[in-house]
């Protein structure tokens, strides 16, 4: 695979893997560096854009959910804000923080940035191992 293809096959499954869709794309990052290790920096940032746009995306899908819903991770939320989106990318709890942080409507940039952080640092585990 080219380091081009590897890279939008890695942005694709990072994105996917952040929806309410299940996903690992760890296993992509892992493979992309074991064929790429020089794409280490670029495969850091594809993957991390594409799994906080994923991300934002749950976000978005919490902004259309109508107020009077209940959701599940709320309480964590409201509890903590924007920083509780470090842990957006915990496999089954993340989701719901997004689509919380979104019905909440905390603020998108905070919250992007939160999401970025927390999954460019499990990104960067995971590419600690590869390389």
């Amino acid at each position: 695979m080219s380091e081009s293809a590897g890279l939008w096959a890695l942005f694709a499954s990072s994105f996917l893997a952040a929806t309410l869709l299940p996903g690992g794309s760890e296993a992509v990052l892992f493979g992309v560096l074991k064929l790429h290790p020089g794409q280490l920096g670029a495969a850091l940032a594809v993957a991390t854009l594409g799994n906080t746009l994923g991300g934002m995306s749950s976000y978005l899908i919490g902004r259309l959910i109508p107020q009077r819903q209940a959701l599940k991770g709320l309480a964590a939320v409201q509890r903590y804000g924007a920083p509780v989106l470090l842990l957006a990318w915990v496999p089954i709890v993340g989701d719901p923080l997004c689509v919380a942080a979104g019905w909440l409507r905390l603020n998108p940039w905070w919250s992007a940035l939160s999401i970025a952080l927390g999954k460019f640092a499990r990104y960067w585990v995971v590419a600690d191992f590869a390389v």
